[in-house]
């Protein structure tokens, strides 16, 4: 049977490697992609990758930032969805496909549409924001990291 209890505290048993994580979250530039874009690609990946902790922690800061919660309950429905530009979508679609690596198919002809909307630092920076809340997606999704109350 499977519990919801949290298994173990790792920011306290693995304290440099989560303070190295968290300054890798904090060093990325939302200035450089847009704080709404950080945050819907931080969203929609916690989805997909099934941590309650950080659909909450990136869902109230979508709150935060006046989206209207009609827009961000249609996120996992993006594509259909009429709340999202292009450039959102470009790098909702860039974002599920390196998060689905190696199954997904990140291809030459992937890669050419997210550049049409997006410079080559800007898809430097998606990438550390993709990565990073892989990252934090399995960390907080394995060991049982709780929402908070």
């Amino acid at each position: 049977m499977t519990t919801r209890t949290a298994r173990i505290p790792y920011f306290q048993l693995a304290p440099k490697a989560f303070q190295n994580l968290l300054a890798l979250s904090n060093s990325l530039r939302k200035d450089l992609l847009g704080p709404r874009l950080v945050e819907l690609v931080l969203l929609r990946l916690s989805q997909i990758n099934g941590c309650a902790y950080c659909m909450d922690m990136h869902w109230r800061e979508l709150i935060k930032q006046d989206m209207a919660p009609r827009e961000i309950n249609a996120l996992a429905g993006w594509r259909e969805a009429p709340f999202f530009t292009d450039r959102e979508r470009a790098a909702l679609r860039w974002a599920e496909l390196v998060n689905a690596l190696p199954a997904g198919d990140a291809s030459d002809e992937e890669f050419a549409a997210l550049r049409a909307h997006f410079s080559d630092e800007e898809i430097a920076e998606l990438g550390f924001v993709i990565v990073t809340i892989r990252a934090w997606n399995s960390l907080n999704a394995s060991l049982r990291h709780p929402m908070p109350a």
